[in-house]
């Protein structure tokens, strides 16, 4: 009697989103700018690290000037985390960018991982199309308009 292998399932990627946190611009009807951030960690420690760093920037979220909000987001097979913000304009992202504990997180896992982002504006702020657009990208369903970072180059 010959014995089959069991079929095997493609493996899928599931990512696990946290609620939206609002910052201090309040929500309207208004264009917005995007950014979306995905960390690859080398190792699995490093992924839970570098999701704690996420989390610890997100509790400043309501007091980030020219935030309207955003959601952190995390695959945990893939090593992979990062987040959907969104933004009054490009000069409130990249104040955030610039800001001493965004660059001290930056600078603690260089060397440890890839990071891709991309950004883009929005006329009005839906969040359900927002979300989807980023899922594309995060899913691989879309290309990302750049390509990897690394983090010793960031």
């Amino acid at each position: 009697m010959t014995t089959r292998p069991a079929p095997t399932r493609p493996v899928t990627s599931r990512l696990l989103r946290a609620r939206w946190r609002s910052g201090p611009v309040s929500l309207a009807l208004c264009p917005v700018v995007v950014s979306v951030t995905d960390f690859t960690a080398t190792s699995h420690p490093q992924a839970g690290a570098i999701a704690l760093a996420g989390l610890r920037l997100r509790r400043s979220w309501p007091r980030t000037p020219g935030a309207l909000g955003m959601w952190l987001w995390a695959e945990v097979a893939g090593r992979r985390s990062g987040s959907v913000s969104v933004w009054r304009d490009e000069a409130a992202l990249k104040e955030f960018v610039g800001r001493p504990d965004h660059i001290a997180v930056v600078r603690a896992h260089r060397g440890r991982g890839t990071m891709r982002a991309a950004a883009w504006e929005a006329e009005d702020f839906e969040p359900g199309a927002v979300w989807d657009r980023a899922r594309d990208l995060l899913t691989g369903t879309t290309p990302w308009p750049q390509g990897l970072v690394r983090l010793e180059d960031a």
